[in-house]
């Protein structure tokens, strides 16, 4: 059972989704188009790893970018919710690495297949704690950032989405269904690059929650 922590305390994880090309400067840097609704991928609960935990590359891979994220806590499922109500589902906000194989994504992306090996090993949704929404107000932009080595890699601001919060949430409940502690990757902003053995890590959410791994040599 796959679970995280909010105020200390466990949640149990039902499904990851995560949302690609949301920022307009990180679909530029790889050179791929903007999409005309969200674009929305799923990761295994086997790929989640929580703060603390070293992260352990994939062999098969030799190009495992990171992908610094606003990670959404869903409190209250439910289908068809509107724009307006979309924000009330929250239970909490996290910082999280959306790692991806590029190489691998690459060769699928050729193949027209699916990109499930390149996004969903093990460790590929690395996440921190969570911070309930009563501290915090979600209806403001959020602004978070990831270091590498002490070296600021991404740095990323909710207000520039492509898709803001409320629409991806009402966007997943319409085509899925959501359901209590989905988590929500949010999209990367630009700034992605390749991870080598030893590479220390720190992400920061707004002052609100941090967190950091270290890459498995």
């Amino acid at each position: 059972m796959a679970v995280v922590r909010m105020d200390g305390v466990e949640q149990t994880v039902s499904n990851i989704f995560c949302i690609g090309r949301n920022y307009a400067a990180h679909v530029a840097e790889l050179g791929n188009q903007l999409e005309e609704e969200p674009l929305v991928f799923l990761k295994p609960t086997s790929a989640l790893s929580l703060n603390g935990q070293d992260i352990a590359l994939p062999t098969y891979s030799n190009d495992v970018h990171h992908e610094c994220e606003l990670v959404l806590l869903i409190g209250k499922g439910g289908h068809d919710i509107p724009v307006a109500d979309a924000l009330s589902h929250i239970a909490g906000v996290g910082i999280g690495l959306d790692l991806t194989a590029r190489d691998v994504q690459s060769e699928a992306k050729k193949g027209g297949k699916p990109w499930t090996k390149a996004k969903g090993f093990r460790h590929a949704a690395s996440v921190s704690d969570f911070v309930a929404v009563s501290h915090v107000d979600v209806s403001r932009p959020f602004s978070f950032s990831l270091q590498v080595n002490g070296e600021t890699r991404q740095q990323g601001d909710t207000s520039l989405m492509l898709y803001p919060l409320a629409t991806i949430i009402s966007y997943l409940s319409q085509t899925y269904g959501l359901t209590a502690g989905d988590l929500i990757y949010t999209g990367t902003p630009q700034g992605v690059a390749a991870l080598q053995a030893g590479d220390v890590l720190h992400l920061q959410l707004d002052g609100v929650v941090s967190a950091d791994w270290t890459v498995a040599a």
